[in-house]
């Protein structure tokens, strides 16, 4: 498809699954606003060198005033919001009763506040243009759970339900919300968590993987960040006009079980 003319706003995006789906809509020709940390300067040149502009907003998704900043900086250098991307999350495993406060807070902060306030700032202009695709990024987690990862699954679970909240209050318009949740990506935080059980129990890598996806995963297959960038495009569409306030599971059969 064509979204040459239209802004993509993908937070956490640069490295990873935002990465992935960044590269996806420039793809076709969407001009880009990145946001994250680390390697800024890399994740920049991989979107240019797909022909399109892009941006960056390095706002701390835990703080709305950074994030309105965010905001105005995307309608101030890129005319504005048509496509929104919430991906930024973080993680942290511990039982209920030993997780530390202020990591719940900022799980939530970041993995799922961020994503309404970044919605209610840009819902305003795609209402008057009739036109706007809005895409969280939830996660299997968003469907079932996982022992030790209270604040993620809440988070996660909270985005699904923003998701159909949102593409209710919408339905009407060009606009659409739609959450994408994911099971085992392949991306580098995976990879290390990979390498640490390979050498916690003396498995090849190969072994490790296997061990990996076979807690969770039927296919014993990773998602890959092309796939789900390829699934955001698709939500983008003409053909995904009418698809609103859905939770597209992309787990390998994790949530069919």
């Amino acid at each position: 498809m064509n979204l040459k003319g239209k802004t993509a706003l993908v937070t956490g995006s640069t490295s990873g699954i935002g990465l992935g789906i960044a590269m996806s809509l420039a793809r076709q020709g969407a001009t880009l606003v990145l946001n994250g940390f680390g390697d800024v300067d890399g994740a920049k040149a991989r979107v240019a060198a797909l022909g399109v502009p892009v941006h960056y907003h390095g706002a701390d998704m835990s703080r709305p005033a950074e994030i309105e900043a965010m905001m105005t900086f995307a309608a101030e250098a890129a005319g504005g919001v048509d496509i929104l991307v919430n991906n930024a999350g973080i993680q942290h495993v511990a039982n209920v009763e030993d997780f530390p406060v202020e990591r719940w807070d900022a799980i939530i902060a970041i993995n799922l506040s961020s994503a309404f306030h970044t919605s209610r700032l840009a819902i305003p202009a795609m209402r008057a243009r009739n036109w706007g695709r809005i895409v969280n990024i939830a996660s299997a987690h968003g469907l079932v759970a996982s022992a030790a990862k209270s604040a993620y699954v809440a988070a996660k679970h909270g985005i699904v339900g923003l998701t159909k909240a949102s593409a209710l209050e919408l339905a009407t318009t060009g606009v659409t919300v739609n959450a994408i949740c994911p099971g085992w990506v392949l991306t580098p935080l995976v990879q290390k968590q990979i390498d640490a059980r390979a050498a916690r129990d003396g498995l090849s890598g190969d072994e490790a993987r296997v061990a990996l996806l076979g807690e969770k995963q039927p296919s014993l297959q990773f998602t890959t960040p092309e796939q789900l960038g390829e699934l955001a495009v698709f939500l983008c569409s003409e053909a995904a006009a009418n698809v609103r306030g859905v939770a597209w599971a992309v787990d390998g059969g994790w949530t069919a079980q």
